[in-house]
């Protein structure tokens, strides 16, 4: 069964067609801007590493609650670092005194850059920000995106940079805002072999577990299975959680048994950290983008000819939280335990 999407994400195309993008190509004349290097295989020597920071130049786009975290890493890392402003400039401002410089357009951090970084809440807004990128961007260049999106837009988009000579690499997320800031994050890369290779060493300055899963796309896919295992978790417990209270064991009663036991996790260590410690810094990841993922995840699962009931489940307990208000910016996944609570008129 289909849900009706939240407010916030109702009028937010979510397609399974393939991306009608065009844009006009661009020779790049003799003499320009600067030498393209696609790098070999990553040497741990420094005088190696020293030489592909000098050759490479990032751009970031999306300084939010994990964009900032990679970016500060990037920095502190050595490579030059070009960043653009949306809404909160309080990021970039920070990033601004790490040594960080500031684009006024898109358009001109791609000029700027030989390697961009998208982290954006989904496809839409990917391909806004690339066709915006696209009249900066050289031959040789790479665009990776690191957003949770639609693995038929980001073929399409692939397929469509690359007939200007761009590559294009999706390298989607495992972790929170905290470990982005601590440069442990993991990293599930669709790109070819040697963009792999050059992209890399970038990379491993924000993530701790990096793995390459196969071409372009393949790493969006798995990032959505890797969603619909977490999203999945977060709805059982917040079931189970309201199942308890209502047949009258409390939530610590609940925490005491599961916590160190097999079925703990570090994902069940951050969603109880707000269930049971009110901390709500625990785990930032917004219930609309979550309900928007496991929308990408059917979309998935339709395209394959696959019968997702349990995915499906986990969908429809995301969606009656959003229905329920839960679509604002700081309604976290954790918080899903409450609506859920309030659904079974419990008091939350």
């Amino acid at each position: 069964m289909r849900t009706t999407p939240c407010p916030a994400l109702r009028n937010r195309a979510f397609p399974r067609r393939r991306v009608s993008i065009v844009w006009p190509g661009r020779a790049s004349a003799p003499g320009a801007r600067r030498a393209r290097a696609v790098g070999g295989r990553r040497t741990r020597r420094p005088q190696n590493k020293e030489r592909e920071m000098a050759q490479e130049k990032i751009g970031f786009v999306g300084t939010g609650f994990m964009g900032h975290g990679m970016a500060k890493n990037i920095l502190a890392a050595g490579y030059p670092l070009t960043v653009i402003a949306h809404r909160n400039r309080a990021p970039v401002e920070d990033l601004l005194s790490r040594g960080a410089s500031e684009a006024a357009t898109l358009e001109e951090l791609a000029r700027a850059s030989s390697i961009v970084f998208i982290c954006a809440p989904g496809s839409p807004q990917v391909e806004a920000i690339v066709e915006a990128l696209s009249d900066g961007l050289d031959a040789g260049d790479v665009v990776v995106d690191c957003s949770t999106a639609d693995p038929v837009s980001t073929a399409q988009l692939a397929e469509t940079l690359a007939a200007r000579g761009v590559h294009m690499a999706d390298a989607p997320l495992g972790g929170t805002p905290v470990q982005a800031e601590e440069g442990t994050l993991s990293a599930m890369i669709g790109a070819d072999p040697e963009v792999f290779d050059r992209i890399r060493p970038v990379v491993e300055t924000w993530a701790a577990n990096i793995v390459r899963i196969g071409a372009t796309g393949d790493g969006h896919k798995m990032k959505l299975l890797n969603n619909f295992l977490s999203l999945g978790y977060a709805a059982l417990y917040a079931e189970a959680l309201a199942l308890g209270e209502k047949v009258g064991l409390s939530r610590e009663t609940f925490d005491s048994v599961i916590r160190g036991s097999r079925m703990d996790c570090g994902f069940y260590q951050t969603f109880m950290g707000y269930v049971i410690e009110g901390n709500r810094e625990a785990h930032k990841f917004t219930l609309s983008n979550a309900f928007k993922d496991l929308r990408y995840l059917e979309s998935l699962a339709d395209d394959a000819g696959l019968a997702n009931p349990v995915g499906n489940a986990a969908k429809n307990s995301f969606a009656m939280a959003c229905a329920d208000g839960g679509d604002g910016p700081e309604d976290y996944v954790p918080h899903l335990a409450d609506f859920v609570a309030r659904r079974n008129g419990l008091d939350r």
